[in-house]
């Protein structure tokens, strides 16, 4: 048998819609980390912040401590000081501690919800939202670059007995931000039980910890460290959080709080088990700032959003924005337009009055002061709500699948996909009308919108060999009419 080998070439790092991941021991590796580290290092000296430190924190994916350390030793040598994590900590919390600190970037190890497999690298910006396509081009050019040469660094042990690293717990300092927008003893003094599922991820202890001391009552599933997370992807949506669901079927409990592997995103549940979709959260979310809160700045949605955030602009009179798909671009745009709210399709939702990045410990607060505002207005339990909710707000039925190609195929899959439905825009879908047909601004994709409203969106994706499929409908049958309609399409490609 012959055996050719090739050299292998540097890993090209192309940071996505939140940070760059890959699967461990393949592309992921300490020689890549250092390489990500070395380019948000250079990014920093290069605009004057090295005095301002860079904030370092990760998750509990396998080895995250490890790469963690790696990234910081490559921004020590540039003399960088670090403040880094003393343990696993949700994504969010790096992001409140750039702030907090003025810190100059951000570094998290997570790979959020992907597969156990997998881990990642994520950038923050000074402000704390997820580094944009400027400061990202800027990093993703200094990688390029760095392929195949020796990456400085220094032995963290000894620029820590230098003074150059900081540790730090978020908790206590995390816990007085978020008094300042959120009535902690109000949520505490509820005569309710919330079980909560952090899926094995970071975010365990953070929400009991939180509503500790009074009478409300949680109870957590899945607190301990599993990198394997159970076998199952730690994402807040079905089928990975059907366990939890099947818990609340059972009658003990009056609502559920979800988080991801790295708790920047959020879901929830009814007392009878039924899962409340992302797009619906958005809209339960948008409706609380208004209707219980007051508050009338502007929200921004991604494309792959509901069309919820429209009637409820309607309704309330707020400026409604889309972006494409990822905070990156939801970000900037909370904060050019002093937006109150930012939520993309997955379950990141940030908050002007909070972090304009995604939060899923501070969303489940904001559900949880919703549902017991909704509660002394006589509308429980939280199934009710949600019928008056959606009398309001009109009927959102979603779903998204992700369709699966051979790697070898994919690019002429994706050519012939987005060529054929820029030059031969469909009139209608599998017997649906479609009355518009909107691009996306990123070019991968399209949005098809049916005369009732409900649409249809196909997106190629950028980094991994397959075509994510969303709708959202006004009805169940027709959700899953415009989804198979769908996958046929990008089949037939």
């Amino acid at each position: 048998m012959t055996i050719i080998a090739e050299t292998p070439a540097p890993t090209r790092i192309v940071f996505g819609t939140d940070g760059w991941r890959a699967r461990v021991a393949d592309e992921f590796t300490f020689e890549n980390v250092r390489r990500c580290a070395d380019g948000v290092a250079r990014y920093v000296v290069d605009r004057g912040e090295t005095a301002k430190g860079v904030v370092v924190a990760y998750d509990r994916r396998f080895a995250s401590e490890h790469f963690a350390m790696a990234a910081s030793e490559v921004l020590l040598a540039h003399d960088i000081p670090v403040l880094y994590s003393e343990r696993a900590v949700p994504t969010q919390m790096s992001s409140y501690e750039v702030v907090e600190r003025g810190a100059a970037a951000g570094i998290v190890i997570t790979a959020s919800h992907n597969p156990w497999t997998d881990n990642g690298f994520k950038v923050k910006a000074p402000t704390g939202a997820a580094g944009g396509p400027e400061m990202l081009s800027v990093i993703e050019a200094a990688i390029a670059a760095n392929g195949g040469q020796a990456i400085e660094r220094r032995p963290f042990a000894e620029a820590e007995a230098a003074g150059m690293v900081e540790r730090f717990d978020p908790f206590p300092g995390y816990e007085t931000f978020v008094r300042r927008t959120v009535d902690l003893d109000a949520l505490k003094a509820a005569d309710v039980h919330v079980l909560v599922e952090p899926m094995y991820g970071a975010g365990a202890g953070w929400i009991p910890r939180l509503l500790d001391g009074g009478r409300i009552r949680t109870t957590e599933i899945h607190q301990e460290r599993n990198p394997f997370f159970g076998g199952i992807n730690p994402e807040p949506i079905q089928p990975w959080v059907d366990e939890a669901l099947g818990m609340l079927a059972g009658g003990r409990y009056d609502l559920g709080m979800l988080l991801d592997g790295d708790a920047d995103r959020a879901g929830a549940a009814d007392e009878r088990g039924s899962f409340i979709h992302q797009l619906q959260v958005t809209g339960l979310l948008m409706y609380y700032m208004a209707e219980h809160r007051g508050l009338r700045q502007s929200v921004v949605v991604s494309v792959n959003n509901t069309s919820m955030a429209e009637r409820l602009g309607e309704r309330y009179g707020i400026p409604v924005h889309e972006t494409a798909v990822g905070f990156k671009f939801i970000a900037p745009k909370m904060l050019e337009t002093d937006a109150m709210m930012g939520a993309e399709e997955s379950g990141g939702y940030g908050f002007g009055m909070h972090l304009p990045e995604r939060d899923g410990i501070y969303a489940n607060l904001l559900l949880l002061d919703l549902f017991l505002r909704e509660k002394a207005a006589g509308r429980w339990p939280v199934s009710k709500m949600l019928e008056h909710f959606h009398e309001i707000a009109g009927p959102s039925f979603y779903r998204r699948i992700d369709v699966h190609v051979e790697r070898a195929a994919y690019p002429a899959v994706k050519k012939h996909l987005l060529v054929g439905l820029r030059d031969s825009p469909p009139t209608e879908i599998d017997g649906e009308s479609i009355v518009r047909v909107q691009a996306l601004d990123t070019n991968d994709g399209f949005k098809f919108f049916a005369a009732d409203g409900s649409w249809l969106l196909i997106r190629a994706s950028g980094t991994e060999p397959l075509v994510r499929v969303y709708t959202e409908a006004i009805s169940p049958d027709l959700r899953d009419h415009l989804v198979a309609a769908g996958e046929r399409l990008v089949r037939d490609a």
